[in-house]
C-alpha cells in the first residue's frame, strides 16, 4: 500500500470518527480535542507546503517570506524583536538572516549591543512585489468561508491561542 492510500484511510478513520463524536458525550470530549488538533496540523502542513510551492516563483521560502514581512511592516527591527515576533529564539534565525543578507534582501547594523535589521532597496521592491500577491493567495484559502464563518474561525482560533499561551 503506497504513502497515499494510507492518507486516505486515514482521513476516512477521521470522517467516521468525526461522525461518531457529533453525538459525543463528555468522555469524548478530550478525543475531539486530539481530532482537532490534527486537523489543524494537517491543514497548517498543507498550507506550508503550498506557500513554499508558491513563492518559490520569487526564491522565496515561507520562512524568508516572513522575515520579509515582519521587517518591512516595522521598517526597522532588533534581531531580538524579529526573533519574539517569530517565536523563535535569537540564534534560530541567524543563519536566515545571513542568506537573506547575502541574497541582498536585508542589510543588518550594529548599534552598541543591538543588531537592528532593515530592507535593502531590493528587499523594498521584492516586499512591494511580494506581499499583495502572496496575501491574496493565503486569502484564496478561505474562499469556501463567507465573512461571517471567517470571522468566527479567527475568534474561535485566538481563543485557542489565547488558552496556550506560556507564562
Amino acid at each position: 500500500m503506497n504513502e497515499e492510500n494510507h492518507e486516505i484511510i486515514a482521513n476516512e478513520v477521521d470522517i467516521e470518527e468525526e461522525i461518531q463524536l457529533k453525538s459525543g458525550s463528555d468522555a469524548k470530549d478530550e478525543r475531539l480535542g486530539v481530532l482537532i488538533w490534527f486537523r489543524i496540523s494537517r491543514i497548517f502542513n498543507q498550507s506550508l507546503r503550498a506557500t513554499n510551492q508558491h513563492l518559490k516563483q520569487w526564491d522565496l521560502s515561507a520562512a524568508q517570506f516572513d522575515v520579509l514581512v515582519q521587517i518591512g511592516a516595522h521598517k526597522r527591527l532588533t534581531q531580538q524583536e524579529l526573533a519574539n515576533k517569530l517565536f523563535v529564539t535569537k540564534g534560530n534565525i541567524t543563519q536566515l538572516l545571513v542568506k537573506m543578507e547575502e541574497l541582498g534582501l536585508i542589510k543588518r547594523e550594529q548599534e552598541w549591543k543591538k543588531k537592528w535589521l532593515s530592507l535593502t532597496e531590493q528587499g523594498w521592491e521584492l516586499y512591494n512585489n511580494v506581499v499583495p500577491k502572496q496575501e491574496a493567495f493565503q486569502a484564496s484559502h478561505f474562499a469556501g468561508l463567507n465573512r461571517e464563518e471567517k470571522q468566527q474561525l479567527l475568534g474561535l482560533l485566538r481563543k485557542i491561542q489565547k488558552n496556550n499561551v506560556e507564562d
